[in-house]
């Protein structure tokens, strides 16, 4: 034992130089900036995932094609005749389908659609959904009669008249409005009075005779002819024969070129 009055001697015990402290070169990253490379890293697997889903594998793949009209559409086109112009490419994937050419190729090809859309019905369908034109009148052609709808769009062709669609008949090389207003203008007045006629009407009009832009008589059966004047206001007009008609039922001649006072003679 130490003896009384000794002091103890205590060992101090040095660190060496650099304990406790990271080496130069190895700090760590924070840990939102790892939780943000990691989600990088998932999405970036994520989005090479999808784009392989969508394109490359076989899960997505147009494998059907159906052809529907839309209500109160006519139709005369056939579903195979839709499908042959459409061409949709059985087996692409439905992510790269082209709907707009499809539409356009359809829509220049068949005259008689109006309009077209086209849908994807995922994962494996396309559907093809039409609107035909309707004939509001019909033209002579070479090759039988010429169908045009309410906007003057002829359409098609076909050998023998519709029943019920009046038969337009242009008769202006004489008339001063042919060079004015022009046939094609003047056509497309004259079937804006077919499309004003009411359903009955339109089906007793047998044929619209066009002189001049002025001069535009309808014939209907029976040998009953109206004075229809211009094509303007078409609707007054349809409107005013429809009542003198009932008003008049005998009469074989109606003049409704001022609608406001119609008048009829004959019977």
């Amino acid at each position: 034992m130490a003896g009384a009055g000794s002091v103890a001697q205590r060992r101090q015990v040095k660190a060496p130089p650099g304990a406790g402290q990271r080496p130069p070169g190895r700090r760590l990253l924070p840990r939102s900036r790892i939780l943000s490379a990691l989600l990088l890293v998932a999405a970036v697997g994520l989005a090479g995932f999808g784009a392989w889903a969508l394109y490359g594998s076989q899960w997505l793949r147009i494998e059907k094609v159906s052809v529907s009209w839309e209500p109160e559409s006519r139709r005369e086109l056939t579903g195979d005749q839709v499908l042959s112009v459409a061409a949709v490419p059985l087996g692409a994937p439905m992510a790269s389908l082209d709907k707009d050419a499809i539409e356009a190729r359809l829509l220049a090809e068949l005259p008689r659609l109006k309009s077209v859309k086209v849908v994807r019905a995922w994962p494996h369908g396309v559907g093809l959904k039409l609107t035909e034109r309707e004939p509001q009148a019909q033209l002579p052609a070479p090759g039988g009669y010429a169908e045009v709808d309410d906007e003057g769009v002829r359409f098609a062709e076909i050998a023998e008249p519709l029943p019920s669609v009046p038969l337009l008949e242009l008769d202006m090389a004489d008339s001063p409005s042919a060079r004015r207003f022009g046939e094609e203008r003047t056509l497309r007045d004259a079937v804006a009075v077919a499309s004003a006629l009411p359903g009955p009407l339109a089906g007793e009009t047998s044929v619209i005779r066009i002189a001049s832009y002025d001069a535009i008589t309808l014939e209907l059966s029976d040998d009953r002819t109206v004075r229809w004047g211009s094509p303007e206001d078409s609707p007054a007009k349809a409107e005013a024969l429809t009542i003198l008609m009932k008003a008049a039922p005998d009469a074989r001649h109606f003049d409704v070129s001022v609608p406001s006072a119609p008048a009829a003679s004959g019977g």
